[in-house]
């Protein structure tokens, strides 16, 4: 598992992250305080303080990992 930080600051950001990180069979967590959401739920990413940054829980290794940093690494902040 890998834990970056993102930014999803506006609506066509979370629908594109969303259609994005969909085409992976791993698991995705956005942990916002004590709120631990899917990260393929846009109702649930919707339901989260967006005005600031979000970890993201990514439970992959190795080339899946590296794929799914390569797909969302414009989300990442640092």
């Amino acid at each position: 598992m890998k834990t970056v930080k993102i930014s999803l600051n506006s609506i066509d950001k979370v629908k594109a992250f969303v259609n994005e990180i969909s085409r992976f069979d791993c698991d995705f967590d956005l942990v916002s305080g004590r709120y631990v959401i899917d990260a393929k739920s846009i109702m649930g990413i919707f339901s989260l303080d967006l005005s600031k940054s979000i970890d993201l829980n990514i439970h992959a290794d190795g080339a899946d990992l590296q794929n799914v940093l390569d797909v969302i690494g414009k989300y990442i902040v640092e």
